[in-house]
C-alpha cells in the first residue's frame, strides 16, 4: 500500500463528481464495466469489514491516475477547403427558356 488512502468524500472531490457518482464507478469497475474515454478502466479500492460492507478508501495514486484518463485533450480543427460555388441549377441538363415553336 502506497501513500495516502482517501475516503470516498475526498476522492469524490478530486475528481470532480459526486460521492454516489464516484460509489456507481466503483461498481462498474468491480464488474469489469466502467470505461472512461473508451478506455476499460478498473479502480483499485480498499474496502474494511465483514464481507466487504465498510468503509471504501482509495490511494491518492489512484486518484491521479483517474485524472489523468478523465483529461481531454482538444484536437486541431481540421483545414478544409472552401465551398466551390456551383452554377445555379447544376442538375438541370436543357437550356432553360421558353420553348421555341
Amino acid at each position: 500500500m502506497d501513500g495516502e488512502l482517501l475516503s470516498t468524500d475526498a476522492a469524490a472531490r478530486r475528481l470532480g463528481i459526486s460521492r454516489a457518482s464516484l460509489y456507481d464507478w466503483i461498481a462498474k469497475s468491480n464488474a469489469g464495466e466502467l470505461v472512461i474515454q473508451g478506455q476499460p478502466t478498473t479502480i483499485e479500492h480498499y474496502q474494511s469489514g465483514a464481507a466487504g460492507r465498510g468503509r471504501i478508501r482509495i490511494p491518492a495514486t489512484e486518484i491521479d491516475r483517474l485524472l489523468k484518463l478523465m483529461r481531454v485533450v482538444p484536437r486541431q480543427p481540421l483545414l478544409r477547403r472552401p465551398p466551390t460555388r456551383q452554377p445555379e441549377f447544376a442538375h438541370i441538363r436543357v437550356p432553360l427558356g421558353r420553348p421555341e415553336e
